[in-house]
């Protein structure tokens, strides 16, 4: 039986000449990360256990990024407590002050993650780096101990679902709207400990940025982790960011596949996750008009250049709507400042938005837009749970850049004008 694109990689890095799904590994791991969240919470593992070595502290990357700038005084003892364990582990890739960047666009920006390689993290949307060709999961705080001092994690090998991409995307359509598709197509559990392998002749149309997005949110689907074959756009992007050796991998002809999904780009149209799931898809256009109190556009999952690009496109030159905060959150220093040197900073602050620094603040309920009670925000952020964002009585609906921005401007749920 031939191979998935997930299992070459884990079979690669299991010593095998091949796996099949379901069978039980203990692989090599390429990179272990955590966040000022979850790394404390490792580090009391270690300790625990009297363990005081990691096992390259080239392979391990931290990064302060979920309640940084620290928001409360816990939240500074978090990271007072992980700056310690980095000096002295000596960890090279730790990123906290004008450093810091949200981990999922920060990682690959640093070169830090190439194809074909396995990479775990101590958050669920490590899958974001399938985006390259790499194989990145979630895991737990204990893992990522083990991780860190064993430099390997064992795994069920995953099946897989393949989608099937053809057609052109349409004007304000995107990679946020493709993958809300596919989650209110197949559900939050859909793809549960599976792996999302996207294929066909539209990927040359699907952008880095977007590819990122779609990854990104993999898991709302339940799955393993999402993934692209390398092709040009992932080498046009590594270009002059990765200098070690890397190798792509791709499925083979037999390998085999739960489902296929086919998906035609150009018949997709703006849509919106009502809350209180992903899943819970519907067109953009039939929840036009529903009034709300904050736009997020940013954080890991569009808060890229082009997200930005996006929103800017439509904000520049008009006001946000009265009685409405829109807050920008570029994903990274460097998208931060690209962002200054095109003047997409000064058309947002023009507009009446506020730009935070890159942090994911308001997306787990944390700081910098947090919601009271009965207010409802439009965001490109990935959870719309009850209480993601604040209260338990808020509502978030999820939307690309697009919406949100057009959103901004209405005081109400809206679909821009191509």
């Amino acid at each position: 039986m031939g191979m998935t694109i997930t299992q070459k990689i884990l079979a690669a890095h299991c010593g095998k000449s091949s796996v099949a799904a379901g069978d039980l590994i203990n692989a090599k791991l390429d990179l272990v990360m955590g966040s000022d969240v979850t790394t404390p919470i490792a580090i009391q593992e270690m300790k625990k256990h009297g363990l005081d070595t990691v096992f390259d502290p080239e392979k391990i990357v931290l990064v302060m990024d979920h309640f940084a700038p620290n928001k409360d005084i816990q939240a500074a003892r978090n990271c007072a407590l992980v700056r310690r364990f980095a000096a002295e582990m000596k960890i090279s890739h730790f990123y906290d002050g004008g450093c810091m960047g949200i981990e999922h666009a920060l990682l690959p920006e640093q070169g830090l993650v190439a194809p074909g390689e396995l990479v775990i993290g101590a958050d669920s949307h490590t899958c974001t780096y399938g985006a390259l060709g790499a194989l990145s999961t979630g895991i737990g705080s204990t893992d990522m101990a083990a991780g860190m001092v064993a430099g390997e994690a064992w795994f069920r090998v995953p099946r897989a679902i393949r989608v099937d991409l053809t057609g052109r995307f349409n004007p304000y359509v995107g990679g946020k709207d493709l993958i809300l598709s596919l989650i209110g197509m197949i559900g939050v559990d859909g793809a549960r400990y599976k792996s999302i392998e996207f294929s066909g002749e539209a990927l040359s149309a699907v952008p880095i940025d977007d590819r990122f997005t779609i990854c990104n949110m993999a898991i709302e689907a339940g799955a393993k982790n999402g993934i692209f074959p390398a092709d040009n756009i992932t080498e046009a992007y590594l270009n002059g960011r990765v200098p070690r050796n890397w190798r792509a991998y791709f499925p083979d002809a037999s390998a085999e596949y739960d489902r296929v999904i086919r998906i035609d780009l150009s018949k997709l149209e703006p849509v919106v996750a009502a809350p209180h799931l992903p899943s819970n898809v519907k067109r953009a256009a039939d929840c036009a008009g529903i009034p709300i109190d904050q736009v997020v556009i940013g954080c890991c999952t569009n808060g890229h250049i082009s997200d930005l690009r996006t929103a800017a496109q439509l904000l520049r030159g008009k006001k946000v709507a009265s009685g409405v905060r829109c807050i920008i959150i570029p994903a990274t220093p460097h998208i931060y400042k690209q962002a200054i040197q095109e003047g997409l900073i000064e058309s947002f602050i023009d507009a009446g938005a506020t730009v935070s620094m890159p942090t994911c603040g308001p997306c787990n309920g944390g700081h910098v837009g947090v919601l009271a009670d009965g207010e409802r925000c439009v965001s490109t952020t990935n959870r719309n749970f009850v209480g993601r964002m604040g209260v338990k009585d808020s509502e978030v609906y999820l939307a690309g850049p697009a919406v949100a921005a057009a959103s901004a401007l209405t005081g109400k749920i809206s679909v821009p004008e191509v």
